[in-house]
């Protein structure tokens, strides 16, 4: 009975050896979760931003007056960031 293990397991590393490219495969097979997807982080990047930039601008309540200028800065580099980020995605999205 253990010769008839120790053969299969020598057949599947010669399998394993002859075709190198068999992991590979198993691995693009893999489902993916929705943090994977190219448009999570600019999505969440604009909704950051929007945020930001409402309580930087539009927002007249008296407590947050004393984060205005946090929040603008913040509206300014979360803008850079999901424009290159989506830019980024778009691309990945059409070389799928």
């Amino acid at each position: 009975m253990s010769d008839e293990r120790d053969q299969t397991s020598l057949r599947a590393k010669a399998d394993d050896a002859a075709n190198p490219d068999a992991e590979e495969d198993e691995e693009d097979d893999d489902v993916g979760s929705p943090f994977d997807h190219p448009a999570f982080l600019p999505v969440l990047l604009w909704a950051l931003s929007l945020w930001f930039g409402y309580d930087g601008w539009l927002n007249d309540d008296p407590d947050m007056q004393e984060h205005l200028t946090f929040n603008r800065y913040g509206f300014a580099v979360l803008i850079v960031l999901a424009t290159y980020f989506t830019v980024q995605g778009v691309r990945e999205m059409r070389g799928d």
